[in-house]
């Protein structure tokens, strides 16, 4: 099978790079290398799948490539390609988001249009299109009320896959992730900065007061979550995948304080468009994909550990 892989270079697509080409697919990868972080780690991040002879890479915008080429001879389609970031969405910086999230997201489905070859366009989509839910565990059929910018623009995007697959039997599926960890995790994200702190004396910055929750997913999960939607998703669907059991973020930093020892915490303001709670009724997923998820908190946790530490020459 050929597969393209959009935002090839970022934490998920990368990962989901590797599983393919492990379980021996054709794949193409596209990314452009926005500059929301540095890009030698993305670089890292597709240090692997360079190795294989089944990958070829693409650097490229979405919004700029020749998208019939691109999709020529492509089976299934992960696009996990989007401007990351609830915190930087706000303000100026909201263009950005539109432009890589919503307007990249509808040239590819128009490219789609008629070709018969695709099987799946699976989307990353995202919890932050609930905001504060109105019920947890949250069921897809409640009400998407996103609280910020970037969950307004998660949230078009995956419209506009349901859309075409009613339209023009685009062949589509959503996946909404629920805070995705582990090894490759960008800088800014929480886990991977508790960590660095944790292995090098540092503070940590908690935005807060810690008894936020979420229902954190690790990357395994993710990826796994992706391979099932492409094969047994319903078009035009949208699914919870989420971790299985909702944490704390103090309870997340006792967890860290036994594996590294004691951290130093700076408690800082909520930041606006944070969530206070995440929680997903994956029952649709498992219904349907047979998803569920393999690996604790206190299991993922210990491999992004081990994984920084390797980053980080510790």
């Amino acid at each position: 099978m050929h597969c393209l892989v959009t935002g090839a270079a970022g934490f998920i697509g990368s990962s989901l790079c590797d599983r393919l080409l492990a379980d021996g697919n054709r794949v193409t990868g596209i990314d452009c290398f926005v500059d929301y972080y540095p890009r030698p780690i993305k670089e890292r991040n597709l240090n692997s799948a360079r190795d294989n002879e089944n990958f070829t890479f693409i650097e490229a915008d979405l919004l700029e490539v020749d998208m019939s080429a691109l999709l020529a001879g492509i089976d299934v389609v992960y696009h996990q390609a989007a401007q990351a970031g609830v915190r930087a969405s706000w303000g100026l910086y909201f263009d950005t988001y539109t432009r890589n999230n919503i307007l990249a997201t509808q040239r590819l489905l128009e490219s789609a249009k008629g070709n018969s070859r695709i099987q799946k366009i699976v989307y990353a989509s995202s919890s932050s299109i609930y905001g504060n839910a109105e019920a947890y565990p949250t069921s897809e059929k409640v009400l998407p009320g996103p609280v910020s910018p970037y969950g307004v623009t998660k949230l078009a995007a995956e419209n506009l896959m349901s859309l075409y697959a009613t339209e023009f039997s685009v062949p589509t599926v959503s996946l909404r992730y629920f805070t995705v960890y582990g090894p490759r995790q960008r800088p800014e994200m929480a886990f991977h900065r508790f960590i660095r702190a944790g292995l090098t004396g540092e503070r940590i910055e908690l935005y807060g007061d810690g008894e936020q929750s979420r229902d954190f997913t690790f990357i395994d999960d993710i990826v796994q979550a992706n391979l099932l939607a492409a094969e047994r998703g319903k078009s035009g669907a949208v699914y919870n995948i989420g971790g299985g059991s909702v944490t704390t973020v103090n309870q997340v930093l006792a967890i860290l304080q036994n594996e590294l020892g004691t951290l130093t915490i700076e408690r800082q303001e909520r930041q606006k468009g944070d969530a206070r709670h995440t929680s997903a009724d994956t029952s649709a997923a498992q219904l349907d994909l047979g998803f569920k998820p393999a690996v604790s908190v206190q299991e993922g946790l210990q491999r992004e550990i081990e994984w920084l530490r390797g980053e980080l020459g510790l």
